[in-house]
């Protein structure tokens, strides 16, 4: 297992992992026009530039068996995807491709987001997590997590809750 910085040179293939794990996720609760139209909108590659361009977000791959099995995205900043202060740290996405599940590599993915929000100086990480996804919700739990708020996360134009979790670094 390894973890790596993206960069300009990955958009690709993050794309292409970004809408996999995306879709294997959520494919199963969501009708196929809403999951295209939040893939065509989150997943774009210009959007994706852009984010990767961003100095206050950061990508990450985790590499399994010299694969790439799924990636990490943090915010710190005005890039966080609510105002939750300088002092904070988002986990805007964390996904790994079923394939790879149960080997750990998720709790690698956010053991890299404490990593960094501590070399970052920051006091509290914090996530949104879809109401819905109870294994998801379990594993914030178990790491430390609570829930401290909820916001509204569109996919396509179905609205739909994600708990606001957060956890203190202090």
């Amino acid at each position: 297992m390894m973890i790596k910085k993206c960069t300009l040179d990955d958009v690709v293939e993050l794309q292409a992992v970004s809408k996999e794990t995306f879709t294997e996720t959520f494919q199963e609760q969501n009708s196929p026009e809403h999951l295209n139209a939040y893939l065509e909108r989150a997943y774009n590659l210009e959007q994706l530039e852009r984010e990767i361009a961003n100095p206050s977000s950061h990508f990450y791959f985790v590499l399994y068996d010299q694969q790439v099995a799924g990636y990490l995205k943090i915010n710190t900043g005005n890039a966080q995807s609510e105002e939750m202060g300088e002092d904070s740290l988002e986990v805007e996405r964390i996904y790994v491709k079923k394939d790879f599940q149960k080997h750990g590599l998720g709790k690698q993915l956010l053991n890299k987001s404490m990593e960094m929000a501590l070399e970052l100086n920051k006091s509290k990480v914090w996530l949104g997590v879809w109401e819905e996804n109870d294994n998801a919700i379990a594993f914030y739990q178990k790491k430390g997590f609570v829930q401290t708020g909820a916001h509204s996360f569109f996919m396509g134009d179905d609205e739909q809750i994600d708990l606001i979790m957060t956890k203190s670094l202090q």
